[in-house]
């Protein structure tokens, strides 16, 4: 999949790994990385749920994002960068036309 950035903070953590080490910490930029390159190797959105981190869709105030494990307590949140996302006629997303991701944060939103 596509990957897109909801800021440049963001993107700047995404593709430089010591930058994102000394503003995350050594274990959230490793976990970072390794979900955006699972992310990227994947087709779809539906492949999402076979990835490690624990890929699920959001609900209440977060629906239609998407959130998966960093480190503990810290979740990666993003969403489909298709526009306009591809909807059944029930207006279900169709996950295996959704293929851009865009990173929206990271948080504990615990």
């Amino acid at each position: 999949m596509n990957i897109t950035f909801v800021n440049k903070k963001l993107e700047k953590l995404g593709n430089n790994f010591p930058l994102a080490q000394k503003k995350l910490g050594n274990n959230r930029a490793t976990k970072y990385h390794q979900r955006l390159g699972d992310m990227r190797d994947t087709d779809n959105f539906a492949d999402l749920e076979f990835l490690p981190g624990n890929f699920h869709s959001l609900t209440a105030n977060r629906n239609g994002q998407w959130s998966c494990n960093l480190d503990h307590p810290y979740r990666l949140i993003f969403e489909s960068a298709d526009n306009p996302i591809p909807c059944n006629e029930h207006g279900t997303p169709i996950l295996t036309e959704m293929k851009i991701v865009e990173i929206i944060e990271i948080i504990d939103y615990h």
